[in-house]
């Protein structure tokens, strides 16, 4: 039987184990956070000037406790709101995307409804800016600004997320603490590089930042977490059911 389907029951010795490791991880990246945020904003600085984008870094204050602040780091971008060309453009690539979808072959279906809702969230962009693009009350600054705090919260939470769903299972001390690192890890490099992506298509206009926060946004980040326990599940175990 998968140990997905067998019944088990947690020993106390379990608990103390995943709550040690939801501690010191938490700890840890508390502690590391301000260090972070710093190599952050240095890379989106260096970033946004090796692109060329017409942006500047911006900071905001932070704090968990009275001894513990951090900046947080984010491109700030001029809102352009989308003229004639770009609207036309834009609804020519969704609607020959969605043409081509009815292409694809029987074993890419998934792949091709996935692609269909994300140009659904884009004709709906369209639709919007065209009607009322004018009261569109989203910028660029707070969206990204928000972006990079839900990453940050995201990441925090992962300590806790696999002591309730990884840690609880029979694998050994090191395959909990080399998830945990390489999950954490993977997400905090995967930050400036995702920002950056962004803010150079932000930096065109803002037509795209519908799709950019529903579908690109803060989703991807939870595919990677669950990539990661995914993999993690698929090691080996010390022992293959537990007792009951």
């Amino acid at each position: 039987m998968h140990r997905a389907l067998a019944q088990f029951v947690l020993d106390p010795l379990d608990l103390l184990t995943a709550a040690l490791l939801v501690l010191m991880f938490s700890f840890a990246w508390i502690v590391s956070l301000p260090w972070l945020c710093r190599l952050w904003g240095y890379l989106l600085g260096n970033g946004m000037a090796i692109l060329g984008l017409h942006a500047k870094l911006g900071l905001t204050e932070r704090h968990i406790t009275s001894y513990i602040r951090f900046s947080v780091p984010y491109p700030r971008i001029e809102g352009i709101a989308p003229d004639a060309r770009r609207w036309w453009s834009t609804a020519v690539v969704v609607g020959l995307a969605y043409a081509g979808s009815y292409l694809f072959p029987q074993r890419a279906t998934p792949v091709k409804y996935l692609l269909r809702a994300v140009l659904l969230i884009q004709f709906s962009a369209l639709l919007y800016f065209l009607l009322a693009g004018a009261s569109f009350p989203h910028t660029p600054d707070s969206y990204m600004e928000g972006l990079v705090s839900y990453k940050i919260a995201l990441i925090s939470f992962v300590p806790a997320l696999f002591g309730l769903t990884y840690y609880i299972f029979i694998f050994s001390a090191f395959k909990k603490i080399a998830l945990t690192i390489m999950a954490m890890a993977h997400l905090s490099l995967f930050l400036p590089l995702h920002i950056l992506l962004q803010a150079m298509i932000l930096e065109k206009s803002v037509l795209f930042m519908p799709v950019l926060y529903i579908a690109f946004g803060l989703p991807l980040d939870i595919v990677i977490v669950l990539a990661f326990y995914s993999w993690g599940m698929s090691w080996a175990s010390t022992s293959n059911v537990k007792r009951v």
